[in-house]
């Protein structure tokens, strides 16, 4: 009995013992089970950090490629306003410049002191600046008679590339014809298409109110009333034109708009201006022919505007430049040859003439003139006094210019001027 209970009792201990060890195992496998899916997601969570960090990565460096963006654009802008702010500057600076130029006319002509700003209209032009000459040509309208074309296409066809980059030239229309200045343009526009591109060709014109009333009053009638305000007036235009091309260049050079530039003249011209030695000149003549030709050292204009503008009313404009030397260089008391002498070592001669004087009809309505000069005779005077012997014609020659005066049968003065040099 009692080994019954004892069997009994370790069949239930067993019993209880194989219960837990199921209830354990059992526990264990549903850890284990936890654990591996514990496991699962831990590697889940690791790869999701892992895929979290790379997409973080790569938004920081499109965050950062956006920023550099950002500064860059940022910089440019900053650039650009800055390059805008100095070109307005610049501008402003140049415009000041040129307007303070043209401030010496209010003290000759009280009628300007109530402009505000004295400019020319500039119809063609990038007004370009720092070049070694500006070559500046006054035109009017002649009625059916133009020569300004053959001019433009003479002075700009005889300059190399990089001549043509070193200057400018300057077309003044001095005439308050619509028509004429409209004329001007279109022909320009189409032929010299490069040159306006490039700035190298400007088109400017007077305004009207610039002229003093005596040129606004009704034309006068009689001849020497016309040629005294044709006269006036030409000398204004080339003073106004001069203002206008002195912060341009080094040089300028005045020329007409019925003139033939010979060929290379750009070229003689700068090699002249190298090989002179004094820097003391005040001009130099590349042609004889009134106020054609004529090169001055830009710093000087101003200089001379203002002696042409004290006695515009007096003379013509030739006439006036070679008085401003005579006030300049002659003393008191000494004799010509002496001030001659003087003037030579600042006005300053060319060999022969570069440029040829073309137009027959003058910028004065009614006037024709027939200039013409020779350089092809060189010393050989004989030559050329022979070949007129058979014509009726009076001659008279000094030691340097031979000039040939003859009527012809309609009753209009000739002139040939030859020029040995």
């Amino acid at each position: 009995m009692r080994t019954r209970q004892v069997n009994l009792l370790i069949a239930l201990v067993a019993a209880m013992l194989f219960s837990f060890s199921c209830f354990c195992i059992s526990r264990m496998t549903q850890t284990s089970n936890q654990l591996i899916n514990c496991r699962k997601h831990i590697l889940e969570f690791k790869e999701n950090i892992l895929r979290l960090k790379n997409k973080t990565e790569r938004n920081r460096q499109e965050l950062v490629k956006a920023l550099n963006k950002m500064k860059y654009e940022i910089t440019q802008r900053e650039t650009l306003l800055a390059d805008l702010v100095e070109k307005k500057v610049n501008t402003s600076d140049k415009n000041e410049t040129v307007s303070n130029t043209f401030e010496v006319l209010k003290f000759f002509f009280p009628h300007l002191k109530r402009v505000g700003r004295i400019y020319p209209d500039v119809i063609i032009g990038k007004e370009k600046t720092g070049v070694s000459f500006a070559l500046g040509i006054s035109t009017v309208n002649r009625g059916n008679h133009s020569y300004l074309k053959q001019t433009l296409t003479s002075v700009i066809s005889r300059m190399t590339l990089a001549e043509e980059k070193d200057s400018v030239v300057i077309v003044s229309i001095a005439d308050s014809n619509e028509d004429y200045l409209k004329s001007v343009v279109d022909m320009i526009t189409k032929k010299f298409k490069r040159q306006v591109k490039s700035g190298s060709l400007e088109v400017i014109s007077i305004p009207a109110f610039f002229y003093p009333n005596m040129l606004h009053a009704k034309p006068p009638t009689e001849d020497s009333q016309k040629l005294k305000s044709w006269q006036i007036k030409q000398v204004l235009d080339i003073c106004f034109l001069m203002l206008y091309a002195q912060p341009k260049a080094m040089y300028y050079l005045q020329l007409e708009d019925d003139i033939i530039a010979k060929k290379m003249y750009f070229t003689k011209i700068t090699d002249f201006l190298h090989n002179i030695t004094s820097n003391n000149w005040f001009y130099v003549e590349f042609s004889i022919l009134g106020f054609i030709g004529k090169l001055f050292k830009s710093e000087d204009l101003i200089d001379f505007v203002r002696f042409f503008l004290m006695f515009y009313k007096d003379k013509p404009i030739d006439l006036l430049l070679g008085d401003i030397f005579q006030v300049k260089m002659c003393n008191t008391g000494e004799t010509i040859e002496k001030c001659i002498e003087r003037n030579k070592q600042i006005r300053i001669r060319y060999k022969s003439s570069l440029f040829q004087h073309a137009g027959i009809q003058s910028s004065l309505h009614g006037k024709e003139q027939y200039f013409k000069m020779y350089n092809e005779f060189g010393d050989n005077r004989s030559e050329f006094e022979a070949s007129f012997l058979s014509i009726d014609a009076t001659i008279w020659m000094n030691s340097k210019t031979l000039c040939y005066m003859k009527k012809s049968q309609m009753q209009k003065t000739v002139y040939y001027m030859i020029l040995f040099v």
